[in-house]
């Protein structure tokens, strides 16, 4: 793992992020195992490889078992901490017997998540800590309380949120002393919506869109960074079969495969490249383990800075499966 020291942290400088949730084997496993092992090691190595240094996390994904494979990492390279960003979430509970999956944003919960998160992965600090999904029964009054004891502990340098539309954010920042500087949402060419809702402005069919007014233009006036959940469509346009695919869905694979012919690169780097050619500057967070893919994916900060306006409209409409109105 060969990397230049970061001499200035900025904290959301990396045009990709390696998301964690694929590392710690299955789901329903119990415990690590050596071939998870080494499945993170090269995971790793492949995002490091390939310039990626920011990491991000969820005290759920696999039951902890992701941050604790990542947590023995940094164990064995103590020089890497310092080298990379850090960001994990908080909020999500999952069921524990009668009491159902739910959402705590208490500021109990968040601080004895914050020490899980820590303690697993085997750091004295987080970068960013999101909070996971909203909580309807928030009260930004403790968030705030939380988030000041984290800053001023040192646990946490700076704070998010994940899946929150504006009038969340400026309610829960109206709270904070220390500015929110990420969110994390669900955005890809095959989720479409967070484009649409501004293309459909004073159009009849812009009502069925369901996305939150306003989020894109906020987060970037307020200079909060926006970042790309399920990026790549979970492979859609770049490998998975689906099963009963729309034309819509065809004929944007068909634009993605001839695209990444012409341009000598990988359909990965297309389908991120489109994302990352918006002018808000969105920071994909890949999930794939495995090294080729995450190397396809890295060529995405190319295709993004030379893609077209024609090229992006292309595929645009190819996915929306009709002309722009």
């Amino acid at each position: 793992m060969t990397m230049m020291p970061l001499e200035k942290r900025e904290i959301t400088n990396s045009r990709l992020v390696y998301g964690c949730m694929g590392l710690g084997g299955e789901w329903n496993g119990d415990q690590l195992t050596k071939e998870d092992y080494i499945t993170a090691q090269k995971a790793v190595e492949a995002a490091l490889e390939n310039n990626i240094t920011m990491f991000d996390h969820a005290d759920i994904y696999k039951h902890g078992r992701s941050e604790t494979v990542f947590g023995r990492l940094l164990k064995e390279d103590p020089g890497l901490r310092e080298k990379i960003v850090l960001q994990s979430k908080c909020g999500i509970r999952f069921s524990e017997g009668e009491v159902p999956n739910r959402y705590d944003f208490s500021e109990k919960h968040i601080l004895s998540s914050v020490d899980g998160i820590l303690e697993r992965l085997e750091t004295d600090y987080l970068d960013i800590l999101l909070l996971h999904r909203p909580d309807p029964l928030m009260e930004p009054e403790e968030v705030a309380s939380a988030f000041s004891k984290l800053r001023e502990s040192g646990k946490v340098k700076h704070f998010g949120v994940s899946n929150m539309n504006a009038a969340q954010i400026k309610l829960l920042q109206a709270y904070c002393d220390e500015p929110l500087i990420v969110n994390q949402l669900e955005m890809s060419l095959n989720r479409l919506d967070w484009v649409e809702h501004g293309v459909l402005v004073n159009q009849k069919e812009g009502a069925s869109v369901n996305f939150s007014d306003g989020i894109i233009e906020h987060c970037r006036l307020e200079n909060i960074q926006l970042q790309a959940w399920a990026p790549l469509a979970y492979g859609l346009y770049s490998g998975r079969d689906s099963k009963n695919p729309t034309e819509a869905i065809m004929a944007t694979k068909k634009a993605v495969n001839e695209l990444a012919e012409k341009k000598g690169t990988s359909a990965e780097a297309i389908v991120l490249g489109w994302l990352m050619r918006h002018p808000a500057k969105v920071q994909p967070v890949i999930g794939t383990v495995n090294p080729g893919r995450i190397k396809n994916c890295a060529e995405a900060v190319k295709q993004a800075e030379i893609m077209t306006r024609e090229e992006w409209y292309t595929l645009y409409t190819a996915s929306r499966g009709k002309k722009m109105p």
